[in-house]
């Protein structure tokens, strides 16, 4: 089996992952996990030769930009209170902490080696931890505020990871540089994001089809991640703020042909580079099998120590920063409990950044040694995510169902409902003025006007009135007399199309356009 198999292989098994995930109530991140380590372990099957500088530039940036469009400015800034404490505050925590017990460990090692290893291992993965509550129907700021955490930590941690290799390669380490290049890496990272995001959107209005735009958003997080990291800035921040910024611009500009094609492409391009990313890490264990060699078992009581901290440390900060939350924030949304506090804690899984960096550890110093502890800090690395993944991850949902968490769906729905109304008042109000503006028939103004109601109790029926409830219950009676006529009626069409495709004469970019266009529907 060669490179190129390989990678089919694990893109096909992605694709797999998802149903059979939604099957059995396991994260597809989680399976392909075990896929990959499983993999692993076949001697037939090859390493996957991805240079390690190149993994987080190539997976890191679609992810982000996927995860991002999911959520808004305003989201973040309503709980940025929570997401800066666990993005910066616990990812230095962490950093510390695991820095002190794996110096403890071996006292021969320096400071800064350990530092690399806290900050391979404490940013939570936000893609792990995102799929799994959205599949679990956990409360809506918890996930926004775990998909916070998830996408601004990395920005704290590769800051740290990259001050500590400078360290332990160089040999010089200043507090007053680290903090120069902390808010270097954030400037740089804001003024990218910003720039690109606001020369996206200007580039998505000039662009006047939906393939144009959509390559555009493909395109615009690498070149953020590249320009970022090339002038010495936080590549995450950048992609979040592009991200978040060309998000909230296209709302107003794009149509919706856009929308539709955007929102499949992304749901694809997600789904095939996650399951490519957690292969990869289970794919990984050979490296840190022939790395660690035989010494492993040595490593055992550090490893276990590490896990400890990282896992029990989250506890103890998240414990302590809801109780002070408590007193001094009011929040809009359902109320942080406890039991929210514990499924927090236990969803804070390590996924593609950890191993990304640290196989990206130097192998040497600027002296020509060795880099101190390497092989130890990729094998404790390694181990906290496949903990993290492998045992948190499975039992999650064991925890959600003890904890008794779950979202409240009737506030949202009662949200949901008023929107509809909304949007049916501005309607009819446009169809109103259009109608004196333009002297409209009475007729036809009534007709246009009860075709605007039906659309909106087709859409949300608890949202409508009476009147149009009862309408919609009859004509979904006959609709489902109809269904089987119709699209037998357009499987017909549709068939004398494709047997249009091979006669010699028409063009078979026609015969797609008509395909399409019955495939979307009579309002296309």
């Amino acid at each position: 089996m060669d490179q190129l198999v390989l990678t089919l292989v694990i893109l096909l098994a992605a694709v797999l992952a998802e149903s059979f995930g939604d099957r059995i109530g396991v994260a597809p991140s989680i399976l392909m996990t075990v896929f990959g380590c499983l993999l692993a372990v076949i001697p037939a099957v090859p390493s996957l030769n991805i240079p390690p500088e190149l993994i987080l530039p190539v997976v890191l940036p679609p992810l982000l930009y996927a995860a991002a469009r999911r959520t808004s400015w305003r989201q973040f800034a309503e709980n940025w209170q929570i997401i800066a404490l666990r993005a910066v505050g616990l990812v230095i925590v962490t950093a510390v902490a695991v820095a002190a017990v794996f110096h403890a460990w071996n006292p021969a090692v320096a400071v800064a080696a350990g530092v690399v290893l806290g900050a391979l291992v404490a940013p939570p993965d936000p893609v792990a931890a995102t799929s799994m509550a959205g599949r679990l129907g956990l409360p809506r700021r918890l996930i926004v505020t775990l998909g916070g955490e998830g996408l601004f930590n990395d920005v704290t941690a590769i800051v740290i990871y990259t001050v500590g290799i400078q360290a332990v390669v160089t040999g010089l380490f200043s507090p007053w540089h680290a903090l120069g290049d902390f808010v270097l890496a954030a400037v740089v990272g804001l003024g990218v994001g910003l720039a690109l995001g606001w020369v996206g959107s200007k580039f998505t209005r000039y662009l006047d089809n939906a393939t144009g735009q959509v390559a555009l958003t493909l395109l615009l997080p690498f070149v953020a991640y590249g320009l970022a990291e090339h002038w010495e800035g936080s590549a995450v921040l950048a992609v979040l703020v592009c991200a978040l910024y060309l998000t909230d611009a296209v709302t107003e500009i794009v149509d919706r042909e856009y929308r539709l094609v955007a929102d499949s492409f992304w749901d694809i391009t997600e789904m095939l580079i996650t399951g490519f990313a957690f292969a990869l890490i289970g794919l990984e264990l050979r490296v840190v099998i022939d790395t660690t060699g035989a010494n492993w078992p040595e490593l055992a009581g550090v490893t276990v120590a590490v896990i400890a901290v990282v896992v029990l440390l989250r506890l103890v900060w998240l414990l302590v920063t809801w109780l002070i939350s408590m007193k001094l924030w009011r929040y809009t949304d359902e109320p942080f409990t406890w039991r929210e506090v514990i499924v927090t804690w236990w969803a804070g899984m390590r996924g593609v950044a950890t191993v990304a960096l640290a196989l990206a550890v130097p192998f040497t110093i600027d002296s020509g040694a060795d880099f101190p502890a390497r092989s130890e800090i990729l094998f404790v690395a390694f181990a906290v995510v496949l903990f993290t993944l492998l045992v948190q991850g499975p039992t999650l949902p064991l925890i959600v169902r003890i904890t008794g968490v779950h979202a409240d769906t009737r506030e949202e729905r009662a949200v949901e409902q008023a929107l509809w109304t909304r949007v049916l008042h501005a309607e009819l109000a446009e169809l109103k003025r259009i109608a004196a503006r333009d002297d409209l028939p009475d007729d036809v103004y009534e007709d246009l006007r009860d075709a605007l109601r039906h659309l909106s109790a087709k859409a949300d029926p608890e949202a409508a009135d009476a009147d149009a409830r009862a309408t919609l219950e009859k004509e979904r009676a006959l609709a489902s007399r109809m269904r089987g006529v119709r699209l037998a009626v357009v499987e017909a069409g549709r068939r004398e199309a494709q047997a249009a495709r091979r006669e010699p004469g028409i063009p078979p970019d026609v015969v797609d356009r008509v395909i399409r266009r019955l495939d979307l529907g009579p309002a296309h």
